[in-house]
């Protein structure tokens, strides 16, 4: 049987989604943008020249690219030996579950919640539940916030208190940070859990605990141990049309969390470089007839919202070359698809996600242009290759 693997770049978008002015976004570009950057010598810290993507230029990239933005600047100049082709996105947000759950073939139905702009950005009776729930005096934060400005600005008091540092951000998200050592880990994994029911009746997307380490002295750093409680997808996905099926599902990187466990027999977690060795294991022993399903989130946590261009050019150069041995040993039938869930432009305003289409390049399926799809259509064309029903609103492109 055929197997399929599904791996989600975080945050790489490539621009000309129909509704971005209505996000602020129109004119975001997050792989355009870099490459055009690279090109003019304004991503040379750790790297230099033009952005170089052989791998993912060579299958389709580029093209994807021009299709969805009308960007064919240099740096991304491959001529296509995959299928090749651009999603766009049709529920309210963009936001990691909205994403994902529509590239699983479920479309967001409802308007998520938003904690406005303003200090403090959560109502008193959620920071009085948490604080209760903590068994402490109070909270810190209370508002937008970088997650790595906020330790900055926060962590000091959070070692003096004991207080966790609440915050959020333009997503539907409430994250608390501590200590992984001093508040400890499990306690702010309880934490988390405890407040994630109340967040989700109101249709708040995500709870996201955010251990860090280190001091006032040498500095806060977050760990690998984030855990995301996100609300559960409203109706079946691909993962569980999946294992219906009988077959198994592999979840790397962050999948589990954002599906809230549904539809995931197993899952590996780590940095990004783990989390590539974790694929490049799948490649060689996934089942036959299996889907894995794989996030890589560093483009997006480490580079995205802290507008680094240089780093976001480096991961994407890291990635690409990662490639070659994984492709090398798909088995005869197999199935590799690279997209994204959102954009998150690193030469944008602010430090938020940023509304776009996102590629779609395909190994295994042979090579042609598939133009135009919907996020849906990710999922049915995973289902139609795996020879599993589909029951969502896609259709496959394949």
């Amino acid at each position: 049987m055929p197997r399929a693997f599904l791996v989600v770049m975080d945050s790489v978008g490539c621009g000309g989604a129909p509704d971005a002015a209505d996000f602020g976004d129109e004119g975001s570009n997050t792989l355009g943008h870099i490459a055009q950057a690279c090109a003019e010598g304004a991503a040379e810290e750790g790297r230099s020249g033009p952005l170089k993507m052989p791998v993912l230029d060579g299958l389709g990239l580029a093209d994807a690219v021009a299709l969805a933005s009308g960007y064919a600047g240099e740096g991304l100049t491959g001529r296509p030996s995959g299928l090749w082709g651009c999603a766009t996105e049709i529920s309210p947000g963009k936001d990691t579950p909205s994403g994902h759950w529509e590239l699983a073939g479920v479309p967001v139905p409802w308007d998520w919640h938003y904690f406005p702009d303003e200090e403090p950005a959560f109502p008193q009776y959620i920071l009085d539940a948490l604080a209760s729930m903590a068994d402490v005096g109070g909270t810190l934060g209370n508002r937008h916030s970088s997650g790595t400005v906020i330790l900055e600005e926060e962590g000091a008091r959070h070692m003096a208190t004991g207080w966790p540092i609440v915050y959020t951000s333009a997503d539907s998200v409430l994250q608390i940070a501590a200590h992984e050592e001093t508040f400890g880990l499990e306690r702010l994994l309880d934490l988390c859990d405890e407040i994630a029911p109340t967040m989700h009746a109101m249709k708040v997307g995500r709870v996201i605990a955010r251990p860090f380490v280190g001091s006032a002295e040498t500095g806060f750093t977050r760990t690998t141990n984030r855990r995301d409680f996100a609300i559960a997808p409203p109706e079946p996905t691909l993962c569980d049309w999946v294992q219906a099926a009988g077959r198994k599902v592999h979840a790397v990187g962050k999948i589990k969390d954002i599906f809230a466990g549904h539809g995931i027999d197993d899952v590996v977690k780590g940095d990004d470089a783990a989390l590539m060795e974790a694929l490049s294991g799948l490649v060689d022993t996934a089942e036959e007839g299996s889907l894995t399903f794989a996030n890589f989130v560093e483009f997006d946590s480490l580079y995205g919202h802290r507008r680094d261009v240089s780093g976001y050019a480096r991961a994407l150069e890291w990635f690409d070359s990662c490639l070659p041995p994984l492709l090398d040993r798909l088995r005869e039938g197999d199935m590799m698809v690279f997209t994204a869930d959102h954009g998150n432009d690193p030469t944008w305003r602010g430090t938020d996600h940023t509304r776009e289409r996102v590629p779609v390049v395909i190994v295994g399926k042979g090579a042609g242009e598939i133009g135009h799809c919907g996020f849906v259509d990710v999922a049915a064309s995973v289902a139609a290759h795996l020879n599993v029903p589909a029951k969502g609103p896609g259709r496959s492109f394949l």
